[in-house]
């Protein structure tokens, strides 16, 4: 069963990378998006990063991609499973900034 591990809006400051949460519990987990802001323009790239040990250092697993205005609003990662630490992260490159409303859940 699926449960909420955090959640917020992040209002994008165009060029920045956003943590939107960092994880140091064991579990697998999945970010959630809601795209319904974005415009011809923007570009969204949205990351998980992991860390393989808990000695090690926090590196990209993943990366999302998204341009323009989004047919389908939310947008989903892969599941990220850890048990060391997840770092999600948002991060608009180009047009104007925009809140960006997300949650993670729990698997």
């Amino acid at each position: 069963m699926a449960t909420s591990e955090s959640d917020g809006s992040q209002t994008a400051t165009v060029t920045t990378e956003h943590t939107l949460d960092t994880i140091t519990t064991a579990g697998i987990f999945v970010l959630y998006v809601d795209t319904v802001n974005m415009a011809i323009g923007d570009y969204l790239t949205l990351r998980a990063k992991v860390k393989v040990r808990s000695v090690g250092t926090t590196r990209l697993a993943y990366t999302a991609k998204y341009a323009g205005v989004q047919g389908d609003l939310v947008k989903i990662s892969l599941p990220v499973a850890s048990t060391n630490e997840v770092v999600f992260t948002l991060e608009q490159t180009a047009g104007t900034g925009r809140a960006y409303p997300w949650e993670i859940m729990s698997l």
